[in-house]
């Protein structure tokens, strides 16, 4: 009797699966680590460089891993859609007449929403010239399309990951924590103007740091299904971070725009990265400590010691900071933008007072609890869904 052997799509949502990782999620890797590091890359390049077109390296490698994303997901959604798979078919999710994995779309709209901004901030900044902050129009529609591309890949991985045998899910939750890593790098870039170390003696830094991180430690933690998901995820931030701290000054470069206030001679990196890893280990004691109770109990006792430890680490660490033990290239104190005249330096070596009063003060970090019970409550719906997730 003939037997029908039905054709599967690219990505192998059929019953034969292998301990191999499925190529659409390296290219999302690829893609994700392309943009985070490119981020990084460009606000070093405006530091020492300036920004002299729009085709530099940094802009280059932000964008093509939004096209890589895109294409990636694109391309899977059109696979899925005129597959004659019932496995596949089942396993996706139909939008508009198409039928792909959710995170699929999502990535494929980013990237989407990446490419628009790209001749948004050229107008800008030949109508306007240079930023003075990080979060320009341009730069807000660029991150909404990063956080697009970035959360789809997250969805895309961890509906495979959730699909895997057990051959195949220890490599692909080993990549998902390096994924979540690169996430949280990105995201501290993001929010870099106010976690600096000269604000680590305000209330805005521990806000901003319980504003948002802690849900996605949370959530990637409880996606990966590892006991110390949220330490191991803030770990590869913290290394990636110094990573880019050390690695870029080895590569001579100098000003292209004036004026020059500043000789600048090698690539100018960004700063230590804030200590993230105690505060997350936190995180993970008390969530596994408590797995059992309300989620709201669980996240006020999760994100109370998130702070708790965060200010017991940063407050300290930022003395440290400021002193001239830090002048050096392993925490970096010595580097300054060729903009920042030598007059200016000596407002990275002492602490921003951003709260005008002591009340102020004490307020500011009752909106950094509040904020982090929120986030953490977040993290654990979040978390709680993407661990159920399988399209």
């Amino acid at each position: 009797m003939a037997q029908t052997v039905s054709r599967s799509v690219p990505y192998d949502l059929s019953s034969a699966r292998t301990a191999a990782i499925p190529w659409f999620v390296w290219s999302g890797v690829v893609a994700v680590s392309s943009i985070a590091f490119g981020l990084y890359w460009d606000i070093s390049w405006h530091q020492t460089i300036g920004r002299d077109t729009f085709w530099t390296p940094a802009h280059l490698a932000i964008h093509f891993g939004g096209i890589l994303a895109a294409f990636t997901c694109t391309y899977l959604i059109f696979s899925n859609t005129f597959s004659r798979d019932p496995a596949a078919q089942a396993a996706g999710v139909r939008v508009w007449g198409f039928r792909g994995p959710v995170g699929a779309f999502l990535t494929a709209w980013g990237g989407v929403t990446m490419l628009t901004s790209a001749p948004f901030d050229n107008w800008w900044h030949n109508s306007f010239g240079l930023d003075v902050e990080i979060l320009s129009p341009p730069h807000v529609v660029l991150g909404i399309g990063i956080l697009g591309v970035s959360t789809g890949i997250v969805l895309l991985l961890v509906s495979v990951i959730n699909r895997a045998d057990a051959d195949a899910r220890p490599k692909l939750s080993r990549l998902f924590l390096y994924l979540c890593g690169v996430l949280i790098f990105q995201h501290q870039i993001l929010v870099s103007e106010y976690s600096d170390a000269t604000l680590t003696h305000s209330a805005i830094f521990y806000t901003v740091a319980a504003l948002g991180t802690p849900t996605l430690l949370v959530a990637y933690a409880r996606a990966s299904g590892h006991r110390y998901g949220a330490t191991i995820i803030a770990s590869i931030y913290m290394l990636l971070t110094c990573a880019g701290l050390w690695i870029l000054p080895l590569f001579a470069a100098h000003p292209r725009l004036g004026p020059v206030y500043t000789n600048v001679t090698h690539m100018v990196p960004m700063a230590f990265p804030v200590l993230l890893a105690p505060a997350a280990f936190g995180l993970d004691v008390v969530l596994n400590r408590f797995s059992n109770r309300n989620r709201w109990l669980q996240a006020a006792l999760a994100a109370t010691a998130y702070l708790a430890i965060l200010v017991v680490v940063s407050w300290p660490w930022g003395d440290f900071m400021i002193s001239p033990a830090a002048r050096n290239w392993f925490f970096g104190q010595n580097y300054f933008a060729y903009q920042v005249p030598p007059s200016e330096y000596h407002f990275a070596w002492e602490f921003q007072r951003f709260e005008p009063t002591q009340a102020k003060f004490a307020l500011g970090f009752v909106y950094a609890w509040i904020s982090g019970v929120a986030s953490v409550f977040v993290g654990i719906v979040f978390g709680n869904w993407l661990s159920r997730l399988r399209r």
